[in-house]
Order: structure tokens, then C-alpha cells, then sequence
């Protein structure tokens, strides 16, 4: 399951190897010394908050102010955890700190299109391992090429978009019925229409918009599931 997480996982490494080359650029660029961009790659593993946090470093930015941008937009990983737990509750305190740290966006939905029946099962945890380390080593080395590469990259190539078609494309073959292709298509209007919201608050209220959409039709509209006849032998 190990190596099988980590085919899985090749084609959206692509995306997130072009992201964390952005971010590497971008630290070099803000004024960071390489040592600090590097550090900072391997300390804080977020690169929404580090893509953020970038300019108000660069700008002077009070320390809680930092802090609480980027603790704003990794908000949606509340939600990841308490997912997980239904898979690896039953794990030491220890690992599943381990664990939370190494989650990405990319392994999450990896490993959720994988075991979306929110219940544990045999080889859940290799699964994941596989999952977190191809991200983990994705980003990590495109981030280091970008701050040794800063000079010659410029930022405004945009790479970092990569990133989000390739989590899209993921979750697009994750919506599996009508309730879910709404409350997405509720999420990306609730996002773009709260944009100018400050600290990317806009992410947390396209969540939201998403989560009261689902609530209130599964409840007004439930979906049915038909299962077809299996046929008889010599059908």
C-alpha cells in the first residue's frame, strides 16, 4: 500500500513540486538569506501559509499578525484532523502529531479518494505514509531548487498555479453525486465572492457555504442509491 500511495501520488507531485519552486523563489526574493528559506521549508511544510507570510515578513509585519494570517488560511486542516481521527484515533499521541504534521492538501484527498468509507481498515496507515512522504519530498526538493535557483526564476511565471489544477482535477473525480457537484460549485462562488476579505478569510467562508449547502440538502433532497440487479449466470 506504501508503494501503491506513492504511484498514486506521482502525477499531483507535478503540481506540488511547481508550487514549492515558487515558494523557494519567493523567500530568496522577499530578503530572505537561503538558510532561513530553507529552514523555513522544512519548519513550517505550508505552503498556502508560507506564500502568505512571505510579504508581511518582507513588509515588517508585526509577529501576530504573521502568525494570524497564517493560521487563518490553515484553518481547513481542523477539518482534515478531525477526519482523520475515524482512521487513526486508535494511534499513539506521538505518530498522529507525526502524522498531522506531514498532511498535505494533495495526500489528503489522495487518501480519501482511496478509503472514503470513514472507517478504519487494513493498510490505511502504509497508505498514508506513502501519500505524505511523496508529498513531503516533492515539495521539499523543488522548494530547496527554487532558493538555489531564485536568481534565474522569476516569480511571475506563476508556477505555483500548477499546484491547485492538479489538487482541482483530484477533486473533481472525488464529487460523486449531485449534492456534492452543488456544494462545490457553492464553495468556489462563496470564495470568489468573499475575496477581499482580509487573511484569505475568503477560503474559510467558501468552506463554510459549502458545509451549510450539503447540510441542507442532504436533508431537503436526499440522494438514493440504486444498486443494479447482478445478472444470472448466462445473461
Amino acid at each position: 500500500m506504501f508503494r501503491e500511495a506513492l504511484r498514486e501520488m506521482i502525477p499531483l507531485s507535478v503540481g506540488t513540486a511547481a508550487w514549492g519552486l515558487v515558494a523557494g523563489v519567493a523567500m530568496v526574493k522577499s530578503g530572505m538569506s537561503a538558510w532561513v528559506a530553507i529552514l523555513m521549508s522544512f519548519v513550517v511544510y505550508a505552503g498556502s501559509a508560507q506564500l502568505l507570510a512571505i510579504p508581511l515578513i518582507a513588509a515588517g509585519s508585526p509577529p501576530w499578525v504573521v502568525w494570524l494570517t497564517a493560521c487563518c488560511v490553515n484553518l481547513r486542516f481542523v477539518i482534515f484532523s478531525t477526519m482523520w481521527r475515524k482512521y487513526f484515533g486508535h494511534l499513539p499521541r506521538q505518530r498522529r502529531m507525526v502524522m498531522g504534521f506531514l498532511t498535505g492538501d494533495t495526500s489528503f484527498v489522495v487518501f480519501m479518494r482511496r478509503y472514503p468509507e470513514m472507517e478504519r481498515g487494513p493498510g490505511q496507515e502504509p497508505f498514508f505514509w506513502g501519500a505524505a512522504v511523496a508529498s513531503w519530498l516533492a515539495w521539499q526538493i523543488s522548494s530547496l531548487l527554487g532558493v538555489l535557483l531564485a536568481n534565474v526564476i522569476p516569480v511571475h511565471w506563476g508556477l505555483g498555479f500548477a499546484g491547485t489544477l492538479a489538487l482541482l482535477g483530484v477533486l473533481c473525480s472525488m464529487l460523486g453525486g449531485r449534492i456534492a457537484w452543488i456544494a462545490a460549485g457553492v464553495a468556489g462562488m462563496a470564495a470568489v465572492a468573499a475575496f477581499a476579505l482580509p487573511l484569505k478569510l475568503n477560503i474559510l467562508a467558501g468552506i463554510a457555504a459549502a458545509v451549510a449547502t450539503g447540510l441542507l440538502l442532504e436533508a431537503a433532497w436526499p440522494e438514493r442509491i440504486t444498486i443494479r440487479p447482478q445478472p444470472e449466470d448466462g445473461e
